[in-house]
């Protein structure tokens, strides 16, 4: 993990973020603490804390309103072209962190009511929070994991308004104790599960891919990381769609919007874990990361309300963070999966119907495609990213 982040606090305590520049002026703040244990894992959100990020006006010129700062659901619906207004009705999709945001329905009420977004609530039914063994005995609070929480809660109301949001809540930051929320997530029946977290690779790997990260017929997505090239678990499991992360501005082009390589986004070849029959590229023999991608740049990120302890209300975000809970909220826009389906294959199926992003560098890797953008596959991006919901279909 990157020496920029925080160093290891207890759950809830309230040590300052560590902060890092960004290449193009903004300052960011990592959220989450760094762990100090292996198999702990690490949320990826990123604050931005100083500057304007080059998002700041964005949903406020396209929508001609009063809008908080950053990508809202008017700006990242336009961009990935996503049928919003008439999809996802009906699905549930599950977002996996640690520790208890006790603000998060109420703050994602104010998220979606600003943007006139349909409520979603437990009394409508539309949201659900569960501990990590699907009951209601929450773990501590914890401010740096509530951002994380709020970002997912916001990311996926502005892919797919019409969606169920199922919040489960780990007891740490373990891997054995998010795994088990994933586990309780599918056993609720949600078919679509967000993870924004990660760590180390580890010889644990393939056990806890076969543990918690094995659902057939569930499309389950994952950060790819914030720390620029280079491999994190559980994005290295070859049952999950790694979702990588982009630079997204908008465009004179006939798309009207253009991604590029966000510097930060995850990507390579995994030391562990054994490469899914999908996967063709020839430069790496295990699981190549990333899958698919989405905005993660800081510089070119999303509104956030969040207003647990440390929390100022309105915020902008960005990490792979935000573009895991992104493409989670395709995927149900697209529709249940098949059963018996692995949904990270769906778009190595359907390539033409994803935006390929063919700029940027997250790193040094003797200029391979495991680091650099370029026409096709390539690690940092994947195959692209949404244009609809054709490609995670299946």
């Amino acid at each position: 993990m990157a020496a920029a982040a925080l160093a290891f606090t207890a759950p809830g305590s309230q040590a300052a973020p560590a902060t890092l520049s960004t290449a193009h002026g903004v300052t960011t703040a990592h959220a989450c603490a760094t762990p100090t244990k292996k198999d702990v894992m690490a949320c990826g959100a990123l604050q931005v804390t100083a500057g304007t990020p080059k998002s700041a006006h964005a949903e406020s010129d396209l929508t001609a309103a009063a809008a908080p700062s950053g990508y809202g659901p008017a700006s990242l619906q336009a961009a990935y072209n996503l049928p919003s207004a008439t999809g996802g009705s009906g699905q549930t999709v599950a977002i996996v962190d640690a520790y208890d945001d006790p603000n998060a329905e109420a703050d994602l009420a104010t998220y979606r009511s600003q943007y006139g977004l349909p409520a979603c609530t437990t009394a409508n039914g539309c949201f659900s929070k569960y501990d990590q063994n699907g009951g209601t005995h929450y773990p501590r609070g914890d401010s740096g994991w509530a951002e994380e929480i709020s970002l997912d809660l916001d990311m996926v109301s502005a892919a797919c308004p019409n969606c169920h949001i199922m919040l489960v809540e780990a007891k740490t930051a373990s891997m054995t104790n998010l795994g088990t929320a994933v586990n309780t997530a599918v056993s609720k029946g949600a078919k679509f599960v967000s993870n924004s977290y990660g760590g180390g690779e580890s010889s644990s790997d393939s056990s806890y891919d076969q543990t918690y990260f094995n659902h057939p017929g569930v499309a389950i997505t994952v950060s790819s990381g914030d720390n620029g090239y280079g491999v994190e678990y559980p994005a290295a499991s070859k049952y999950v769609t790694a979702v990588g992360g982009t630079s997204l501005k908008s465009s004179s082009n006939s798309r009207g919007w253009t991604d590029s390589v966000w510097s930060g986004a995850g990507s390579g070849c995994s030391a562990d874990d054994a490469k899914p029959s999908w996967q063709t590229d020839s430069g790496c023999s295990n699981r190549t990361v990333a899958d698919v991608s989405a905005v993660a740049d800081p510089n070119t990120g999303v509104a956030v309300y969040d207003t647990y302890r440390q929390a100022t209300g309105w915020m902008v975000f960005g990490g792979t963070s935000a573009s895991s809970p992104l493409i989670a909220a395709v995927y149900a826009l697209a529709g249940s999966p098949s059963s018996g389906s692995y949904p990270a294959s769906f778009p190595y199926a359907h390539t033409s119907s994803l935006y390929d992003v063919t700029s940027g560098s997250n790193g040094s890797c003797g200029g391979s495609y495991l680091c650099t953008a370029g026409s096709g596959y390539d690690g940092p991006s994947g195959l692209g990213v949404p244009n609809g919901t054709a490609a995670f279909t299946g």
